[in-house]
């Protein structure tokens, strides 16, 4: 039965209070619901989850959506369920019978949305459960991970062809923030659309002011900056024990602030998150593992530290920045010695082969494993042991490892989650003796003991998120209550961590044998040496404006310029907006109250001339004072 615009509308206002939809989301929505294959390429913060989930409640059955982050489908699913939808993720911190009773639930239970990894697609129980699923449509998420022309190339992405098989009448609804033409074709071809179908939203951001800063001195600059403006902020680098210092050095100069990266347990990442989200936090310093699906629409500023290995990855994280419609900047600090950096990481990327080789062989070794064994054999892999035994550095090595996925040696998995798990101390007349416990502490070991059997003799797996959806408590809460409780001894709390592994996907070959066939290493290497030249032609451009640098990347042909980059700047005469952006940024600096020289306003990210100018209007208007070449509020 076909659905009418109108019904579409009822839906977009009745679940999420909206008149009308954004941009490009109207056609995408028509086109699937009419059964169409459609590939949508929206820009960060375009609105991509309404292209899906207005169509899913709109038409029987649920949509399947394959997206590549735990953290993004788990907080989509807390949302839907809030509004009264019916949705489900399966993801690895659920139990095998938890498991079961979703897939259960998407069959019997009138689940509108279910969410699923990419590597989800290749288990035998979802595969059986599926097929007796009614699947409206598929939606794949984060689409140029299946191209291998892609930034972000999941080998695992490739299982969803085999899904069309299983689904033959389903149409398949791919999205993306990030892809260039070459990407755009590749997408269509492995998700095997049955016609071409791409709706294009520009990747122009009006709102967002693209900065390229000279600095010798980063951590200053960034410093300098965020006391000068205000408002939320990401500043990324790509060096997990960096994001510590960083995050550690601003806090020391009064400027809160906390570290992020894929080797904190998920507990610990999700308290970091809320506490930014909520405002509590000004900044977080994090690597990419940070910001997909993270749903902050005030980010002022976006800072990176180093500078990203493709226009891709940058134009994602730097999008993070005003999705709330309001002016933002992507400042990217940048010197002499990132040039030699990024060229670096070719080699450290793309090992050479018979270093890949070498990996091959010493793994066998590490884990006795004997030619022709191995097939389906998976193994947890401690990276640092081996480095050590073998003399490895951790980044060419995990190179290789990737590049020996792709080949189909093997599978590396560095960030397999863990489940938390808990185990009950005292005997229960113990514990039932407990007397003046908190009420959220009492209701919280009231819930695990029905949800959880055998918490007295045994561990048992618990997720926090569930807990929190039985309790009301938010996790926060969870996780500090049951750290209290770990601490007096009542029960024992292992939080989740994550632990890589390794898996062999064919029987072990003569290091001899080992072919490495040229679209996983030479063409792919070329291409990310290409990526590399394409962030050296944006960091070093000094004559083009930075957002139609960026857009022609994409394959969009802008004529007109931002007006509002470092580029653009110089040439633009300033308009009364501009003025009153720059007025309150040095009242924010100012706003200490201590004095403050003039020099210190060259941080801004604004021309000289246009900083003087507003720095007059204060003066005229009595908002600051000048005595000996300081400033100070009035």
């Amino acid at each position: 039965m076909k659905t009418d615009t109108n019904d579409y509308l009822s839906i977009l206002q009745k679940y999420w209070g909206y008149t009308s939809f954004r941009g490009i989301q109207k056609e995408i929505i028509e086109s699937i619901g009419q059964g169409r294959d459609t590939l949508g390429l929206m820009p960060t913060g375009g609105g991509k989850s309404i292209t899906f989930q207005v169509p899913a409640l709109a038409m029987p059955g649920l949509c399947l959506v394959i997206t590549p982050l735990i953290a993004l489908m788990k907080d989509q699913v807390d949302h839907l369920r809030e509004l009264g939808i019916k949705s489900v993720a399966i993801h690895s911190g659920l139990s095998h019978e938890q498991i079961v009773t979703q897939l259960e639930n998407c069959i019997f239970g009138n689940v509108k949305l279910l969410y699923v990894s990419p590597e989800r697609l290749q288990s035998d129980l979802f595969l059986t459960k599926l097929r007796h699923m009614q699947v409206s449509f598929i939606t794949v998420d984060e689409a140029h991970c299946i191209s291998q022309w892609g930034y972000d190339f999941r080998p695992a992405y490739l299982q969803i062809a085999n899904i069309r098989q299983l689904l033959p009448h389903c149409p398949i609804l791919a999205l993306t923030a990030t892809a260039t033409p070459r990407v755009t074709e590749d997408i269509q071809h492995q998700l095997q659309f049955s016609l071409p179908n791409i709706f294009r939203m520009s990747f122009e951001r009006k709102n967002l002011s693209y900065i390229v800063q000279q600095s010798e001195d980063k951590g200053q600059e960034l410093l300098s900056t965020l006391r000068s403006t205000e408002g939320s902020a990401i500043v990324y680098t790509r060096n997990r024990d960096r994001t510590r210092e960083v995050a550690r050095w601003l806090t020391e100069n009064g400027i809160t602030a906390l570290h992020y990266h894929a080797g904190l347990d998920h507990t610990d990442k999700d308290l970091r998150q809320n506490l930014w989200q909520k405002g509590e936090v000004r900044v977080i310093v994090a690597t990419n593992a940070f910001g997909m699906g993270i749903d902050k629409a005030d980010v002022r500023h976006v800072f990176h530290l180093d500078v990203p290995s493709s226009p891709e990855a940058y134009f994602q994280e730097a999008g993070r920045a005003g999705r709330d419609g309001k002016p933002a900047w992507a400042i990217l600090l940048y010197n002499k010695s990132d040039r030699l950096k990024l060229l670096k990481r070719i080699n450290e990327t793309f090992p050479e082969k018979e270093y890949i080789r070498r990996v091959y062989e010493d793994l066998a070794c590490f884990y006795q494993m004997a030619v022709g064994d191995g097939h389906g054999v998976t193994r947890e892999f401690n990276e640092q042991e081996f480095c050590s035994v073998f003399k490895y550095f951790p980044v060419p090595l995990q190179s290789a490892l990737h590049i020996l996925t792709r080949a189909g040696y093997l599978e590396y998995r560095e960030e397999d989650e863990g489940t938390s798990r808990i185990m009950i101390l005292l005997q229960k007349d113990e514990l039932y003796r407990l007397q003046h416990l908190p009420r959220k502490t009492d209701l919280l070991l009231q819930t695990i003991l029905r949800l959880y059997g055998g918490v007295f003799s045994q561990y048992v797996n618990i997720e926090e998120r569930y807990l929190s959806l039985q309790t009301g408590l938010d996790q926060e809460t969870i996780y500090t209550t049951l750290k209290a409780l770990n601490q007096q001894r009542i029960l024992h709390y292992i939080p989740r961590k994550l632990i890589p592994h390794i898996t062999y996907t064919t029987r072990r070959v003569e290091t001899k044998e080992l072919f490495l066939p040229p679209n996983v290493y030479d063409d792919r290497k070329r291409e990310f040496k290409e990526r590399i030249d394409a962030m050296l032609l944006y960091a070093e451009n000094q004559d083009k404006c930075r957002s139609r640098v960026l857009l022609q990347y994409f394959g969009e042909h802008q004529f007109h310029d931002c007006g509002t980059c470092d580029i653009c700047k110089p040439q633009h005469t300033g308009n009364s907006a501009d003025n009153d952006f720059i007025m309150q940024a040095i009242i924010g600096l100012l706003s200490d109250g201590k004095p403050h020289t003039i020099q210190e306003l060259r941080h801004l990210p604004y021309p000289a001339h246009q900083v003087g100018i507003a720095l007059q209007c204060l003066v005229n208007e009595d908002e600051i004072s000048i005595h000996d070449n300081r400033l100070t509020l009035n």
